[in-house]
């Protein structure tokens, strides 16, 4: 075991000449890697967030084509279906309660295992593929878990400072109607996933983009989107699910601990990476299968302290709700008026639940049943207990903070020359009613960033295999670059970073939307059987 992590450490080691000789002159290291960084972030985000024609009069730099998009086809689903967020939520629950486990007794495969290279914990998938019989209520709550991190924490105050209140709201929407893509694409994982035969599980968009389509007579197109798919996962892994992680972890240590300097953000992300590289890289299971126990616990007291701030402030739940509604539709909101609050609200929303881009139908892909609209009921709750509820729950408690005029919306908040956003700027919210709560926050924001790194490692690596193979070589090297993302996220600008990590996750909906319009009556179809099967049990 020592051997293996001083194998990795040296590793590091070497990893790092290029940086020490980068830094040798009067900048700090996190100055040169941002310098290097943000043009490259810009141009991607620029391109990801092309406004739609004719929209520069709606808000300054118009209406993303990819918001509209993501919108559009939210809506349709939830059309199509009849309001499955509203008229299968009830049976979504029933699902999770276990009340039709006896239908799905004997699933196939029979000895489904997951494909989780070198014992990389990532939280649906173990849960729902393990040997034996694993309740949908289990799956739920682990997954969920996973899902509280820094999507709820500092994605939300990023919005709100950027977009007001008014971009909760938009938030709170884009999570009900994203019930019903989640619940689409799900389905689709589940339906067209690919089993080994050593009985591994193989899943997500790559799979059913290009095997749904092909069913549908459009095999061309299915593998290009499958193909796209991929390489911008593979992107999103080392923006959203990397990068913007390693960033905020940084952020909240240095403005934790009164850290300063240029290379501080450098040395952060090194030590971060380190971790992350003995549990992907070195095979090490021990600090995966810790974190995974202590993310739920962390999770479950940052909703308490939510919860404390709530009550404590709960004569003014009514006027931050008003604050929220006003926000929302008013034209002299913080930046673009009511579109610009409303992109704002989206672009949150997708980061935190990841509805329409389809990262979440790999891990559902393994789930154990032989009814692919189970798991797509089940998937439905997590826009809503990820957005709606816990989203929700930490906008209040920033709108509570501003109350006293801590700082304008649309502007940063400015302490001791320094700026406080994202997730310092909810740390401080939190501070200002439990004086001892920033440090509980600040080792959960670290849990919840490698949980989430390691976690999105496996999905660019299965992206990356689909594309290159399962090699060892193909491995390592995807390996190597997720790290190297890390070290750039911790160092980089969070404007940067963030913008870059927007971009690659929203990058998904195109070719992930596209296939789902082409699909969705596969979809109605497997709820028909479901329905059916449930009705008759």
């Amino acid at each position: 075991m020592s051997s293996r992590i001083l194998r990795i450490t040296n590793f590091f080691i070497l990893l790092l000449i290029p940086f020490i000789t980068f830094a040798q002159d009067n900048r700090g290291i996190d100055e040169k890697i941002n310098d290097a960084f943000a043009p490259a972030a810009a141009w991607w985000e620029h391109k990801v967030f092309y406004p739609f024609p004719f929209t520069e009069a709606l808000v300054p730099g118009g209406i993303p084509i990819v918001v509209i998009l993501l919108i559009f086809g939210a809506v349709f689903f939830t059309l199509v279906f009849r309001f499955p967020n509203l008229t299968k939520f009830g049976t979504a629950i029933q699902v999770v309660r276990g009340k039709y486990d006896d239908i799905e007794a004997h699933s196939a495969p029979e000895k489904a295992a997951v494909n989780m290279p070198d014992g990389d914990i990532v939280d649906t998938i173990r849960d729902e593929s393990h040997d034996g019989e694993v309740s949908h209520f289990q799956a739920l709550a682990t997954a969920v878990s996973g899902t509280v991190g820094l999507g709820n924490i500092a994605g939300v105050a990023i919005a709100i400072s950027i977009g007001g209140p008014g971009a909760t709201f938009w938030m709170i929407l884009c999570g009900l109607i994203g019930m019903s893509t989640k619940f689409v694409e799900c389905t689709l994982g589940v339906k067209y996933r690919d089993i080994g035969p050593d009985g591994t599980v193989y899943g997500g968009p790559m799979y059913y983009l290009s095997k749904g389509l092909k069913d549908r007579g459009y095999t061309g197109l299915g593998k290009a989107l499958a193909v796209i798919f991929a390489v911008l996962c593979v992107g999103a892994s080392f923006g959203g699910g990397n990068a913007a992680q390693s960033n905020q972890a940084a952020v909240q240590l240095a403005h934790m601990f009164g850290m300063t300097g240029g290379s501080v953000g450098t040395i952060i992300g090194i030590i971060i990476a380190i971790v992350v590289g003995i549990v992907i890289i070195g095979g090490i299971k021990r600090i995966a299968s810790v974190t995974e126990k202590i993310v739920p616990f962390m999770a479950g007291i940052y909703l308490l302290a939510c919860l404390i701030v709530i009550l404590s402030n709960i004569s003014y739940v009514d006027d931050a709700l008003a604050l929220i509604v006003k926000g929302a539709f008013s034209n002299e909101a913080a930046v673009g008026g009511f579109f610009g609050v409303l992109v704002q609200g989206f672009r949150r929303a997708v980061f935190s639940n990841e509805a329409g881009a389809g990262s979440a139908a790999i891990a559902h892909s393994a789930v154990k049943t032989k009814y692919p609209a189970s798991e797509g009921l089940v998937a439905l709750l997590e826009p809503f207990i990820d957005t709606v509820v816990i989203c929700t729950m930490t906008a209040l408690v920033i709108i509570f903070y501003n109350s006293g005029g801590a700082f304008e919306y649309g502007t940063p908040m400015m302490l001791d020359g320094a700026v406080v956003e994202g997730a310092a700027l909810t740390s401080m919210a939190f501070e200002s009613v439990i004086p001892w709560f920033p440090y509980i926050l600040t080792i959960a924001i670290v849990l919840f960033a490698i949980s989430t790194m390691i976690s999105w490692s496996y999905y660019g690596l299965q992206s990356w295999m689909y594309l290159f193979g399962k090699s060892k070589l193909a491995d390592l090297s995807y390996k190597i670059l997720f790290l190297l993302f890390i070290i750039i996220g911790a160092a980089a600008n969070m404007s940067a970073v963030w913008g870059f990590s927007d971009a690659m996750i929203l990058a998904l909906v195109f070719p992930n939307m596209i296939g789902l319009f082409f699909l969705y009556p596969k979809v109605k179809e497997e709820l028909h059987k479901y329905l059916s099967a449930i009705k008759g049990s």
